[in-house]
């Protein structure tokens, strides 16, 4: 099993309900056992800034899932739910990012771990320092340093 963590975000629709029920579909996934979940906050949009704040968060979960498998469920949640990708960065239902998996770093067509732009944004990064502020991100380093550079 190697500890991962994914990244949770929604702007419209009734987003907590969303996100807890993405939380529910990962642990219903077969090979998927979710650890913690982070408390949930409001942020503003990054891109395109003319949209409804975000709710962010962050999941904690041991997989036995390869990268790819996990990222696969994760846009089949996406999809699931009623996320429609229409615009970069513009308004959805849900957005689940695979932030980290285990000490792993690759870089395929469509799937990159860590998350490519981790250490640049602060909704991604608040919750991670909540499940494990002394979480060693491969590349990055740790999640709490990253954090304090922002300031």
């Amino acid at each position: 099993m190697t500890l991962a963590y994914v990244g949770l975000g929604a702007n419209l629709g009734p987003r907590e309900i969303t996100l807890l029920r993405a939380v529910d579909l990962l642990a219903e996934t077969k090979g998927v056992d979710v650890r913690a979940v982070s408390q949930f906050r409001e942020t503003e949009p990054v891109g395109v800034i003319v949209q409804p704040l975000f709710l962010n968060g962050a999941v904690a979960l041991d997989t036995s899932l390869s990268p790819r498998e996990l990222l696969d469920r994760l846009l089949e949640i996406e999809r699931e739910l009623g996320r429609v990708r229409e615009l970069r960065w513009g308004p959805r239902v849900v957005d689940l990012d695979l932030l980290v998996y285990g000490d792993r770093r690759m870089e395929e067509p469509g799937l990159r771990v860590p998350h490519p732009r981790l250490h640049e944004r602060r909704f991604a990064l608040e919750p991670l320092a909540e499940l494990d502020p002394e979480l060693d991100v491969p590349g990055l380093g740790r999640v709490e340093d990253a954090l304090a550079a922002l300031d």
